[in-house]
């Protein structure tokens, strides 16, 4: 699993710098046919991730949660992947839910506007 994690999290790495719109399509590609993961198997995913980058385990949370996407996608059962908002005080974030909670996540994060949504969808399903 380390070395699935450290891979995933250096490929999340170069995914966070595209722009939006292009990490929710590669997320999608990645979701493209898998089941939905359920929050024990993700919550491992996540602990592996952060226990392999530091930058995961603290703020790098659109990292944290692509790589967790990743790693679900090699395992062909993903969570669904998040970003929202909150506005007072203004916060963004980036997560991975299962049956629209928050695997591993403050609970704060259950009230934040989502902004993107992506999640595991049958081939040929509609986005």
């Amino acid at each position: 699993m380390k070395l699935a994690a450290s891979l995933a999290v250096a490929v999340a790495r170069l995914i966070s710098f595209l722009p939006p719109a292009v990490i929710s399509m590669v997320l999608r590609l990645v979701c493209c046919g898998t089941l939905p993961a359920e929050a024990a198997e993700v919550s491992k995913w996540r602990n592996a991730v952060n226990v392999v980058s530091k930058r995961c385990a603290g703020k790098g949370c659109l990292q944290r949660s692509v790589a967790v996407m990743l790693l679900g996608g090699m395992a062909r059962r993903t969570p669904v992947w998040c970003t929202g908002f909150q506005t007072t005080p203004f916060l963004a974030h980036a997560w991975v839910e299962v049956a629209g909670v928050p695997v591993d996540e403050p609970e704060q994060v259950s009230g934040y506007h989502r902004a993107v949504v992506v999640g595991p969808r049958r081939r040929g399903e509609p986005r």
